[in-house]
């Protein structure tokens, strides 16, 4: 127990009186056990009780069947340990100075700004989950990825008596045994049989913590690694998925299909425990995940999924990186087959769970809300802003930026860029319709609510990056001007990232257009060259691409459909000194539907 924590029950025991202490009784006997199993990089979309048309996701559905599903639950963050920091404490990751995956991206030359700085675990001073509920009276066990902190900052420094396979490491060694990086075994796991599959064994870890806690209260924390890449399933499970048809489904991924099966199946053995032991009617079990799935090309046999209708992933501020599963079942509290559209956090869950068992966190101490009202459907939560603040770079090629999420009314702002994107996610969950032009007053109005909250929690901001150098020039002279680091302009024109895009697309207004920095150390005259795709009945738009007075006016061709690409030659530039030079794209006439999808340019020196 840390020493804050005594202190603070202590203080709190002089004051209110032992009584007021009692655990509240979920049933007549006893308060609940508590199960807390969270998911790694697991999409909204993927569960077939979400609306998966290809994931096989039977015992999760199960739980969902018997507890509620909540529709519109949010992770903290658009990565991993900020949102595990939250779950384990309630507040937000701005507030705890934790807002990226640790250690975190590193600082690269073509950011404009610099990370805020980021705290490399979790702070010992905080009051977690596992401490609250072992100071009720619970065991507490951890059972699977850690990933916020390590030596002195592990589970058990942060009130689990028993940690299995918790490390500072946010990935896994490998999904089969041995379970080993750089020598040394992940803990507990020392003596998995050779070909042992990860998610198996964490599982039968967890039934045997709940069999020895069966006649005692107890919380299992079981973070899964899985569906984290490496992306490694079970050979006949990915043998049996990979004959399947899945003929234009957004999820085709079969190996991903089989580590998601394994996952349920999880599930299932851990709800089947608790049936045999009689323990199924006074525990509390909560499912959710760290941040939307991947989407975009991260290591082999990726993309992982697609979170459509979601917009993008994990990495990104958009709701395909920020919603999350969440499925809660608490016999004899919870009706069976309910959902609830309300929009929740995961700062909501450690005011849950002390709420559920009779330890109400006081609200100086969160930044969550207890979802009991919800849960029991017997009221409505008083009416709140969510936020989130990621300073950061993603390694999925989001950019910095916070949100606000107010209502239906969802505002983001990019740091580096100070664009700014307005959504009604009642109308548009898809993220399509940015409606920043038609409402500027809503968009200050938001603007303003992120900033001071901001400032009330202590956020960190970035700072300019001195060695800013935006695209530079290869050594044989050319210059490459993909559209991932462009900058967009007006409201519609976005880049899109998934894989089978990869491209400056939804060009719908003549008013938009793009813009990119790049370095030249060796000037001279420069061919254009540029990828781009126009479906038929779309072509003959005429675009303007500027390097200062310099001007090339091109027809843009169709190619048979948007994503069909085509490398055309366009025209010559002369860059008469080094330095660092900017590239405008601005359409002059749009007859069609779309001006273009433009994937690439590239400067060729002559």
């Amino acid at each position: 127990m840390k020493m804050r924590s005594r202190l603070w029950l202590a203080g709190l025991i002089i004051v209110l009186g032992p009584g007021v202490l009692q655990p509240a009784q979920a049933n007549a006997e006893s308060p609940p056990n508590v199960i807390l199993i969270v998911a790694d990089d697991l999409g909204w979309a993927d569960l077939a009780c979400y609306g998966s048309k290809y994931h096989e996701t039977p015992h999760l559905d199960r739980l969902a069947r018997e507890g509620m599903r909540f529709t519109q639950a949010y992770a903290a963050c658009p990565v991993c340990s900020p949102t595990r920091a939250a779950l384990m404490t309630g507040k937000y990751p701005a507030r705890l100075h934790l807002t990226d995956w640790l250690p975190g991206r590193g600082d690269q030359p073509s950011q404009r700004l610099l990370r805020a700085a980021l705290r490399q675990e979790l702070p010992l001073e905080e009051i977690t989950l596992a401490e609250r509920l072992r100071e009720a009276g619970y065991a507490t066990g951890h059972i699977g990825k850690w990933h916020l902190g390590g030596a002195g900052f592990e589970p058990t420094q942060q009130g689990f008596d028993t940690n299995i396979a918790g490390t500072a490491s946010g990935s896994p060694p490998g999904y089969f045994a041995p379970f080993t990086r750089d020598g040394r075994p992940l803990p507990g796991l020392e003596t998995a049989p050779a070909g042992e599959y990860l998610t198996d064994r964490l599982t039968a870890e967890a039934e045997e913590f709940i069999a020895t806690h069966a006649d005692h209260p107890f919380f299992l924390y079981l973070p899964h690694f899985a569906v984290h890449t490496p992306l490694q399933g079970q050979p006949d499970l990915v043998e049996k998925y990979s004959q399947q048809p899945r003929p234009g489904l957004p999820q085709n991924n079969p190996i991903y299909k089989a580590m998601l099966a394994s996952l349920d199946q999880s599930v299932g053995r851990v709800l089947q425990k608790l049936a045999d032991l009689n323990l199924e009617q006074k525990t509390l079990v909560l499912f959710t995940s760290d941040n939307g799935g991947l989407a975009t090309i991260e290591g082999p046999n990726t993309p992982a999924t697609s979170n459509a209708p979601l917009r993008e992933g994990k990495g990104y501020l958009y709701e395909g990186g920020l919603r999350v599963p969440l499925l809660v079942k608490w016999p004899g509290a919870v009706a069976a087959g309910s959902t609830c559209d309300v929009p929740v956090n995961s700062i909501d869950v450690v005011p849950t769970i002390a709420d559920v068992v009779g330890r109400p966190a006081a609200p100086a101490q969160v930044d969550g809300t207890s979802l009991v009202p919800l849960l029991k459907q017997q009221g409505a939560l008083a009416a709140r802003p969510l936020y989130w603040h990621y300073p950061h770079y993603s390694n999925q090629g989001g950019r910095p930026g916070g949100v606000i999420r107010n209502g239906n009314d969802k505002l983001i702002e990019f740091y580096d860029t100070g664009r700014q994107e307005l959504f009604d996610l009642q109308k548009n969950p898809g993220e399509n319709n940015n409606l920043v032009d038609k409402s500027p007053e809503k968009v200050a109005q938001l603007a303003a609510q992120l900033k001071s909250w901001r400032e009330a929690v202590g956020a960190q901001m970035m700072r300019p990056n001195p060695d800013y150098a935006p695209n530079p020039q290869a050594q044989d002279g050319t210059i490459t001007l993909p559209g991932r680091t462009a900058d967009v302009h007006g409201v519609m024109l976005r880049f899109e990232p998934l894989p089978h895009k990869n491209t400056l697309g939804f060009w719908v207004r003549p008013d938009d257009w793009a813009s990119w920095e790049f370095q030249v150390q060796t000037p001279g005259k420069f061919q254009v060259e540029i990828v781009q795709g126009c479906g038929n009945g779309s072509g003959g738009s005429e675009v303007e691409f500027a390097v200062g007075d310099q001007k090339i006016v091109m027809t843009v061709q169709e190619t048979g459909g948007f994503q069909n690409w085509r490398r055309r030659e366009i025209g010559s530039l002369n860059i008469d000194r080094a330095g660092r030079h900017t590239l405008t794209v601005k359409p002059l006439k749009k007859p069609g539907v779309a001006v273009m999808d433009l994937q690439e340019v590239k400067l060729i020196r002559q």
